[in-house]
């Protein structure tokens, strides 16, 4: 029997199905800050037209006690491409999330969840037809939220925005973060992690990762460890490579993937008023944009799963 007709190895992940068991469909877009309709479904949110080039914070109060908004706008990649990034917020369930398709055509999200200090990274990655891929993969990634990393989803969903046509770039770039995923989350447990995580990475149940930092945290505010387990790490096996370096496709290795934000809203900015009196007050004017990438380390049972870190 041929190797490529072996069952896959145990161990976290999944080898996609054959692709001539998928029907063509394009990959779905979690909404992850949209409101559930009756039975969890999400009903499906009016697409906004482009709104009406410098972003700012508009002074009027949110409509009702929370409020949903949407803003859409043009941003230009590192290759000089251009793509439209779609900006979400809800102040009621105090989450942002940002969306993209990078220059490779894979679909980036980032869900920032306030509340639980949660940040969810996901990845819809074209596959490789003719290499036994399916037609995507989805990979999850979930670490702590920091403060200031991004701006309040009260602030988020008062941004408006002049000249649609207007293509950004960010004021900011800061550092490349290299992080080592090294334990998985179960998918059927991690709502009490976060509950964005159940709608972000339906499509990557199997390749939810996290880290052990990450996970000591939470565990002191009372998440229940079961839905964590460790993966393995070099120091466990000597002969696990790093992906790119190995020669078998069905064979475990260490894994990189590599995403940008292109760009965000990371900071608020403050202008300062004089009254009648002399007093001087600030008040929130405008924002500051990011742009910041980030390499996720971990674990798969077979290279097949990660087709895109070989040696060029």
């Amino acid at each position: 029997m041929s190797r490529a007709s072996e069952p896959p190895p145990r161990g976290r992940g999944r080898l996609p199905p054959p692709p001539s068991a998928l029907r063509p469909r394009p990959p779905p877009h979690a909404r992850p800050c949209a409101e559930p309709g009756p039975g969890g479904m999400r009903r499906p949110r009016p697409r906004l037209p482009a709104l009406p080039a410098l972003l700012w914070l508009a002074l009027a109060p949110l409509p009702g006690p929370a409020a949903r908004a949407e803003l859409r706008v043009r941003v230009r990649l590192p290759g000089g491409q251009v793509t439209e990034e779609s900006l979400q917020a809800d102040s009621g369930a105090d989450c942002v999330s940002l969306e993209l398709r990078a220059a490779d055509g894979a679909l980036v999200t980032l869900t920032a969840d306030f509340r639980q200090e949660v940040k969810i990274f996901r990845a819809l990655i074209l596959g490789e037809l003719e290499r036994g891929q399916s037609q995507f993969q989805a990979l999850c990634f979930v670490t702590r939220l920091h403060r200031n990393e991004i701006i309040p989803s009260e602030s988020m969903a008062k941004l408006r925005q002049k000249n649609p046509r207007t293509v950004r770039q960010a004021e900011e770039v800061r550092g490349l973060e290299h992080l080592s995923m090294d334990v998985a989350v179960n998918f059927s447990k991690a709502a009490q992690l976060s509950s964005h995580i159940h709608n972000v990475c339906a499509e990557a149940r199997e390749a939810i990762y996290t880290r052990e930092e990450d996970v000591k945290f939470w565990l002191e505010k009372g998440v229940d460890g079961s839905m964590f387990e460790v993966l393995p790490q070099g120091s466990d096996l000597p002969e696990l490579q790093r992906c790119r370096l190995c020669p078998d496709r069905w064979k475990p290795c260490i894994c990189s993937y590599s995403l940008s934000i292109e760009w965000y809203p990371c900071m608020l900015k403050y202008c300062k008023s004089r009254d009648a009196a002399g007093r001087v007050s600030s008040y929130k004017c405008g924002i500051r944009s990011c742009q910041k990438g980030y390499t996720f380390d971990y674990y798969v049972p077979q290279k097949q799963l990660c087709l895109w870190d070989e040696e060029t």
